[in-house]
């Protein structure tokens, strides 16, 4: 009775690990990117429920075994990264002088959620440069005017879709554009924002529908917005940022795709998962809320911050704009499949990267 119950929980393992592997985009392959770090640990409990049970000089037993193995190197190969035992790819901030600073709160703040002074006080606590509020409607624009004295350049655009998006920032925000890229009710950000120092850099924010039952039956529409973006980026020579709730997990075939085709870096490798979704059950998050960055940026802090009452935790990073110590930082390189994946994914919407409002052009 062991072997049946341990080789059908066997068999499942192997079939969700292996799933993602396919490039279809319907919601039940691609939401077998999200929960790798959970199946490790279901993989490891098999493991040890497997030399505990089973007689191990049975061949049918060693499969078991082998296959498990199997799926666990796989998952810890892809969280692998997202450990402080990993190399980092974004260098540490040296003193480069507070005008290079810029100080980033990003926070999908849940639209039904009226805990706004939750947020209010995290913004007064880490005294952010730039405030990125996503899910926010009419009722959080409201209760975030507040800040406006304070953070007097703003981009709004509240909707009760649970895609409204608000920017508050304190550094001058110059040619903004609020563009509706693949989907029309899902909103995105596109700026230049001036750093103390005169520094120019351009800014995206995000949040493209997740692939789910509920919403998108396929992950075609979040794909083809990162990689039209990622495309937009991609020959930039200026400092750049991106971030927001790509309803994607980092290790994911498709944000790596987005961080090879773009050319930007991610600043949790080395550092940590930074898992920001689901704030409520501790046994079911990953890391949904993203900042991405050119070479330009070193990072000067990292943060997952406390619960706002939201289903997300928002994110603090400070970034340190510094072109000479981060000139040799190098990410994920794009080869011509990965390019032709990327298009691919963007023929499905009928979008052109030329499409994208590239501030400053």
């Amino acid at each position: 009775m062991s072997f049946i119950i341990l080789a059908c929980i066997t068999g499942f393992l192997v079939l969700v690990t292996l799933l993602p592997f396919w490039k279809h985009d319907a919601w039940w392959v691609r939401g077998m990117d999200f929960p790798r770090l959970q199946l490790l640990v279901v993989g490891l409990l098999v493991l040890g429920a497997s030399i505990i049970f089973l007689e191990l000089n049975d061949k049918g037993s060693w499969l078991i075994l082998g296959l498990v193995f199997g799926c666990i190197i796989l998952h810890f190969s892809w969280i692998l990264p997202y450990t402080k035992v990993f190399p980092s790819e974004v260098k540490t901030a040296r003193n480069n002088g507070e005008d290079n600073l810029i100080k980033i709160i990003t926070a999908n703040v849940l639209m039904t959620n009226h805990n706004a002074h939750k947020l209010l006080d995290n913004v007064s606590k880490y005294n952010p440069d730039v405030l990125v509020t996503l899910e926010s409607d009419k009722w959080w624009e409201e209760k975030l005017s507040v800040l406006e004295e304070e953070y007097k350049y703003t981009m709004k655009c509240p909707l009760d879709n649970k895609y409204g998006m608000h920017v508050y920032s304190k550094l001058p925000l110059k040619d903004t554009s609020i563009q509706f890229l693949v989907e029309s009710d899902i909103p995105s950000m596109h700026a230049i924002v001036i750093l103390r120092s005169g520094i120019k850099a351009r800014v995206h924010f995000l949040h493209p529908a997740p692939p789910s039952p509920t919403e998108n039956e396929s992950s075609s529409e979040r794909d083809a917005e990162l990689m039209v973006v990622g495309k937009s980026v991609a020959d930039e020579e200026g400092p750049i940022i991106v971030t927001g709730d790509l309803n994607d997990v980092a290790w994911s075939a498709t944000t790596r795709l987005f961080r090879k085709v773009s050319g930007l870096l991610d600043p949790r490798i080395g550092r940590g998962m930074y898992n920001t979704f689901h704030a409520d059950y501790w046994f079911a998050r990953w890391p949904l809320d993203h900042i991405f960055h050119s070479e330009h940026f070193t990072v000067n802090h990292i943060e997952r911050l406390p619960h706002i009452g939201s289903d997300h935790y928002p994110m603090y990073v400070e970034l340190m704009y510094d072109k000479a110590d981060g000139a040799d930082q190098e990410g994920l390189e794009a080869d011509e499949d990965d390019l032709e994946w990327a298009e691919e994914k963007m023929d499905e919407h009928t979008v052109e990267e030329s499409d994208v409002h590239e501030p400053g052009k």
